[in-house]
């Protein structure tokens, strides 16, 4: 059983009104809440979450379009453009990719080709090839081809590696 952090616990099988008062009364007490309540609250701090997200702003066909960056699976090379890989569309900005690079890798996005940079939370699978190069899936099935230059920078994708000896190395 673990400890509560309240002043009054609860008894399994009680009705509400059967609490128990612990020793340490400097804790807050237990406050009863229905589940309707918690979604309703739980909606809350998601629309809230999504609000505060980081966004993108740039300039599309005379206008100015904002975007939530973990909505941007991928960002890759097209000529003097980048295009903002997004489901179920892309945009082409007129920037070159280091430049988004740089802007982009405070945000979780890490450069894992010439061409490509990838949202580290957009990731679904890592495959290791016989070249020395990985496979790399993301959100939608979408592969792209890890060359052996930035491979270290797959060590970004996760703060715990379990189970691989070797990874990127």
């Amino acid at each position: 059983m673990f400890p509560t952090q309240s002043r009054r616990g609860y008894i399994p099988g009680a009705t509400e009104h059967q609490f128990f008062e612990a020793a340490d009364t400097s804790l807050l007490p237990v406050i009863p809440v229905d589940a309707a309540s918690l979604m309703l609250v739980s909606r809350q701090l998601e629309s809230i979450a999504k609000r505060q997200a980081p966004r993108i702003a740039f300039k599309t066909k005379g206008s100015i379009l904002l975007l939530n960056l973990f909505d941007i699976f991928a960002v890759q090379a097209e000529g003097n453009y980048v295009s903002l890989q997004h489901r179920p569309h892309r945009y082409l900005v007129h920037e070159s990719l280091s430049s988004m690079a740089e802007k982009l890798k405070p945000y979780g996005f890490i450069r894992i080709h010439r061409s490509v940079v990838v949202n580290v939370s957009a990731v679904e699978e890592v495959q290791p090839l016989p070249t020395g190069e990985y496979r790399l899936r993301v959100r939608g099935g979408k592969e792209y081809l890890v060359t052996r230059t930035y491979k270290h920078n797959l060590r970004d994708l996760a703060q715990l590696w379990v189970g691989t000896d070797r990874l990127c190395g």
